[in-house]
């Protein structure tokens, strides 16, 4: 079951908030990336309250959809995600936050959510079918 996050006033400021496109939810995905080496570390959801407590403390803040509430990511493992960058994608509809993490990124306790099950290649590039066409 999903849970949906509080909803009130934005506590954006109100040109960032015009911009976001959020789904039925309120929700945007947020991506965290490593800073330095571009490594993708994990995928969490953030509602405008999220995103402001995110650009203001510099410690990157989710909504928990099964938990239904906030979380600071590092609160309880330690495994903190200080905050580099926060960017909009090309439609306002994903944030990419560039982090430094401490630990593992994922709640499995690997350091990425991302490489457990690789789908296809595992390379850089061209592995894709028809990637050389």
């Amino acid at each position: 079951m999903t849970s949906s996050p509080p909803r009130g006033p934005s506590p954006l400021a109100p040109e960032i908030a015009a911009r976001l496109k959020r789904s039925p939810d309120g929700l945007l995905p947020a991506i965290a990336q490593q800073y330095d080496t571009g490594e993708v570390l994990m995928l969490g959801w953030m509602d405008d309250e999220a995103l402001h407590r995110t650009l203001t403390t510099g410690r990157c803040t989710y909504w928990s959809r099964s938990r239904g509430e906030y979380w600071v990511k590092g609160d309880t493992s330690g495994h903190v995600q200080q905050v580099k960058s926060v960017a909009l994608d090309c439609d306002a509809d994903t944030v990419l936050v560039k982090v430094d993490q401490t630990g593992a990124a994922c709640h499995t306790g690997a350091r990425t959510c991302f490489d457990a099950d690789v789908l296809l290649g595992g390379g850089t590039g061209g592995d894709a079918p028809g990637a050389d066409q």
